[in-house]
């Protein structure tokens, strides 16, 4: 499979998904801004956020897809992969119901421990709080139906419908925000709330179509624990873990940042997270889903040699298209954020704090798109531990490094300590793949390394000089904002193109390449 054309396609949907996002949040600030209303949603949206980083981005398809790959086999058995799909979904069903029903009921205590209790909020503001949460639980069912049916999609090497799925969660929030924002913020945020569950209706309806057009056909089967189901389950629950740091590390960090700092932080934090999660969702999010079904085919054949080069490669993309942002965000978050998010009810006070934000998170994006890259390795060889235990240290880290940053550089110490244990996760996980045998740097990638990381520099220092001239630009009319962010993001883009070719790292015949063959282990 050639890499860089799948994350083409996946990552294009990725990135329409994203803009729109963006969009969405640029909504949010304008009619609900950065005060309890908001702080309030964003917790009550943390929950499906994080679940579906655990299952529809992680631990559903890292245990399911190289499972429903084998039944596939060497002999093409579909028959056999969709009756255990079905099998997978009928016990599935009852548990998510079960768990929905739970999550309702202790409603409350959830929403305290997402929220570390706020800052002193009066107990109207909790009690809104509490309800925004009850609306948005039960997306969490929705979304573990549509993991599993975007997994069977994956394993089909049909990854658009799945890649399209989340562009429609944000056309419901959007058309939320537009038509129905009301005459304060917490009428607006409540039709958020309401939003994200019919985003998660949209997307199952969605997957079922898209399935139904693959012709796949799940058989209905009463709940029976068999041998294979049990064995999903086995894999699940340590995936989940090691698939959802970052999503437990940001969840802490709410918690934590709720509890101690003002009002308004968690929607500083929430916001850079925000744009921290573009480079993510297009890149590490894309690779991780093309890596896990192509290495699970690899290894099942016995081509480790094919697998090691595909990971070079995967790794060699990745930071390709993460480096140069990374250092976009250290050099020009301010002029990015209130391009943005600085209208409405969204003040300058609240783009300089969301800036430092950004700017700090961005010191671990490598990490957290390279774990995307990494974890696949893994999990192709039905190893859901080992990602697990690395996950634990860096939850770890991350709570050490909340309770001692928070104190002493408030809200930007969460995003610093997300970042610190993203860098831990990923030298885990990647001493240990080296220690194993199941992954060594080749001559390539060594060498285009460095002169990566040069061309990335080269294109922070040129944005640094360009954002001074764009400014006057990025507070006015939103056509003019638009401009100017994209005259920002073509210049430093073409200095990155062009940087990296007087480099070396990539010559016209290395992308040429790039779209048109396979990876290979030398070049």
């Amino acid at each position: 499979m050639n890499l860089a054309r799948a994350l083409g396609s996946v990552g294009g949907l990725t990135l329409v998904s994203r803009v729109l996002a963006l969009g969405r949040d640029t909504l949010q600030a304008t009619f609900v801004g950065a005060g309890f209303a908001s702080d309030a949603f964003l917790v009550a949206f943390r929950l499906p956020n994080m679940f579906r980083a655990f299952f529809a981005e992680g631990a559903f398809n890292a245990a399911f897809i190289p499972l429903f790959n084998k039944k596939v086999g060497a002999n093409r058995d579909y028959p056999a992969a969709y009756d255990f799909a079905g099998r997978a979904l009928a016990v599935l069903l009852p548990v998510l119901i079960v768990f929905t029903a739970i999550m309702l009921v202790f409603a409350d205590p959830i929403t305290l421990a997402l929220s570390g209790g706020f800052d002193d909020p009066t107990p109207e503001q909790f009690a809104f709080a509490v309800t925004l949460s009850r609306i948005t639980i039960p997306y969490l069912a929705l979304i573990s139906i549509v993991s599993l049916l975007g997994g069977i999609l994956t394993s089909l090497d049909r990854f658009a419908a799945n890649a399209a799925a989340p562009i429609l969660l944000n056309v419901s929030m959007i058309t939320a925000l537009w038509f129905c924002h009301g005459d304060n913020a917490y009428e607006t945020a409540q039709a958020q709330a309401i939003a994200v569950t019919a985003g998660g209706v949209l997307q199952l309806l969605w997957l079922l179509i898209a399935c139904r057009r693959a012709g796949v056909r799940l058989p209905w089967r009463l709940p029976r624990m068999d041998a294979d189901v049990r064995q999903l389950l086995r894999l699940i629950g340590p995936a989940a873990l090691g698939a959802g740091a970052t999503q437990i590390n940001l969840l802490v960090s709410t918690a934590l940042a709720g509890g101690l700092l003002d009002a308004g932080s968690i929607s500083y934090i929430y916001y850079a997270d925000r744009l921290n999660q573009l480079p993510l969702g297009i890149i590490g999010i894309g690779l991780g889903t093309i890596l896990l079904p192509t290495l699970s085919r690899m290894l099942a054949a016995g081509d480790d040699a094919a697998a090691a080069a595909t990971q070079n490669r995967g790794i060699e993309l990745a930071l390709f298209l993460t480096l140069p942002a990374t250092v976009a965000f250290l050099v020009a978050a301010e002029p990015i954020v209130r391009g943005i998010f600085q209208h409405g009810a969204f003040t300058p006070a609240d783009t300089t704090a969301t800036a430092w934000a950004l700017a700090v998170f961005s010191i671990g994006l490598p990490a957290y798109v390279l774990i995307k890259v990494l974890t696949p390795g893994y999990y192709a060889r039905s190893d859901t531990r080992t990602p697990v235990r690395y996950a634990m240290v860096a939850v770890a880290v991350n709570l050490v490094g909340n309770l001692v940053l928070i104190p002493t550089i408030g809200h930007v110490g969460p995003p610093l300590a997300t970042a610190l244990a993203a860098l831990a996760n990923v030298g885990l996980l990647y001493a240990t793949l080296v220690r194993r045998g199941h992954f060594a740097m080749d001559a390539r990638l060594k060498r285009r390394l460095p002169r990566l990381a040069l061309a990335a520099l080269a294109m922070g220092a040129a944005l640094f000089a360009l954002q001074g001239l764009g400014a006057p630009y990025l507070t006015g009319d939103i056509w003019i904002r638009i401009a100017a962010l994209g005259v920002l993001v073509a210049g430093g883009a073409l200095v990155y193109a062009l940087a990296c070719f007087a480099t070396g790292a990539y010559r016209p015949a290395d992308l040429k390449a790039l779209r048109r063959s396979p990876p290979a282990q030398e070049g």
